[in-house]
């Protein structure tokens, strides 16, 4: 690696130099205010107050039952989630809508066969309990479940992948083994398909949740269905008919389910898919040969190699007009971009060096996301790409939060090693420096190769278990 990592600083003033270099117009606090900072302040949300500023991202761990219902390990996630201390959980994990819609075969998803209101249920209440025995009061916790399709990205049984896709795509296709019009869902599909989130929402409420989340984002079903430019027909076109999809679900789960809410994870902006380059580093190989670059949303159509913020914004119009106010903002795809979406120090096994030092890629979420914030400043906004800031990301996200520049931070892989960062901070506490996410990506290389995702190097629970054993061969054969 040619940069520094944020934990090789010894102190703020060393890493607040890097910073700035890397990102001038990025800053963060020299010290941390517990109780009195603004992470700890209440946000209110309509009549609702939610207790403060942290937020756990989805994090899915492919340890569902083959039912779709939760294991002992999607147990201790969630209980572990609810010992965070944060007062907005975003859905614990991305829960398929239909079996063929999952990712893999050991996610989450809505199963007519089994008990999947119970299973969620329990899943809610032990998150519930575990957040009262740790934090006390419970009435200022919102919980979210995410509800998806994960369309190109679906592997549904050990068989292998079965893309469902929204188009053609010159580059994902070959990626995703698409070779025909056959993996395309059509437009009879599609209307079937809001059924199918329409009854996860029921089946959400029953269960207990506060909201759910009509996921739009990370390359999946949704999120490429407003990137739809060449799709013909109703779904396909026209940002009007790109949206019609999202806008659909949302009326028929407002209709359905009085009392619940709705919110969107979004990728907000997009990149080209990046491969790995001559150096292994990250590289939009070939990205001149398709312009104007019609395939994608958030992205510049002239140099899709940057983000154009320009649909992004009318889409975040048209959430505003649904009377959607809960918005979580993340960037690109874990598929074709990773360092966009994901910033870290160490790629997973499909992924590829990062391209330039990650903090310009961190730089990058929180810059769209303070825009975001100030074109739609009555929007709650959850902001992304904190994790690998280490053991400086509470003072960034002490910053933005501070300057208004985002409502909530988001935390994912942070979470998997130290689920209890928002808690010492809240308190006052000294970090635990051992326990903090060093970006080594075996939590994404692992369910890469069909094992559960985890902290392999932090959590004893996943270090200690044979799972450990055959991610360190998998990783030895790959080098």
């Amino acid at each position: 690696m040619d940069f520094k990592t944020p934990g090789r600083h010894k102190d703020w003033q060393s890493f607040q130099s890097h910073w700035t270099q890397v990102a001038p117009d990025m800053s963060s606090h020299a010290e941390l205010f517990g109780a009195e900072g603004a992470l700890a302040q209440p946000y209110s949300l309509g009549d609702r107050v939610i207790g403060n500023r942290w937020a756990i991202h989805p994090m899915e761990g492919w340890d569902a039952t083959p039912e779709g219902l939760p294991s002992v390990d999607t147990l201790r996630r969630w209980q572990r989630f609810g010992e965070s201390g944060a007062k907005l959980i975003w859905g614990g994990e991305a829960v398929a809508v239909t079996a063929a819609g999952r990712a893999n075969p050991h996610q989450l998803h809505i199963n007519p066969n089994a008990n999947t209101v119970g299973g969620l249920r329990t899943l809610r209440q032990s998150l519930v309990e575990a957040h009262k025995e740790e934090c006390g009061s419970t009435e200022d916790l919102s919980i979210g479940l995410q509800l998806t399709h994960s369309g190109r990205f679906c592997r549904p049984t050990q068989a292998g992948p079965a893309p469902r896709i929204a188009y053609r795509h010159p580059v994902l296709d070959q990626r995703a083994g698409v070779t025909s019009d056959r993996a395309l869902l059509t437009d009879t599909e599609l209307d079937d398909l809001t059924g199918d989130y329409v009854n996860a929402a029921i089946i959400a409420q029953q269960a207990g949740f506060d909201f759910v989340d009509v996921k739009c984002c990370h390359g999946y079903l949704l999120h490429e269905l407003l990137g739809a430019k060449t799709r013909p027909g109703p779904y396909g076109g026209s940002l009007e008919n790109r949206t019609r999809f999202f806008r659909n679900a949302v009326e028929a789960i407002r209709s359905a389910c009085p009392g619940l809410d709705v919110a969107v994870r979004v990728s907000i902006g997009d990149l080209f898919p990046f491969s790995p380059g001559s150096d292994r580093s990250g590289e939009p190989i070939g990205w001149d040969s398709h312009l104007p670059y019609s395939y994608g949303f958030g992205v510049d159509d002239q140099d899709p190699r940057q983000v154009n913020l320009e649909e992004s914004f009318q889409f975040l119009q048209l959430v505003q007009d649904l009377n959607i106010r809960l918005v979580n903002l993340t960037l690109g795809s874990p598929y074709y971009n990773p360092h966009l979406q994901r910033p870290a120090a160490y790629p997973p096994s499909d992924g590829y060096q990062p391209p330039a030092d990650p903090l310009m890629q961190v730089a990058e979420h929180l810059r769209i996301t303070r825009q975001c914030k100030a074109a739609f400043p009555e929007l709650a906004l959850v902001g992304t790409g904190y994790s690998y800031l280490q053991e400086w990301l509470p003072h960034v996200a002490q910053h933005e939060v501070a300057r208004g520049h985002v409502d909530f931070v988001g935390l994912g892989r942070m979470v998997l090693s130290y689920p209890d960062l928002p808690l010492d901070v809240l308190r006052g506490n000294k970090l635990k420096r051992n326990l903090i996410c060093r970006t080594f990506s075996d939590c994404t290389t692992g369910p890469r190769n069909g094992l559960r995702s985890g902290c392999y190097p932090l959590d004893a629970h996943y270090k200690k278990s044979e799972d450990a054993s055959r991610l360190k061969q998998i990783k030895e054969k790959l080098r």
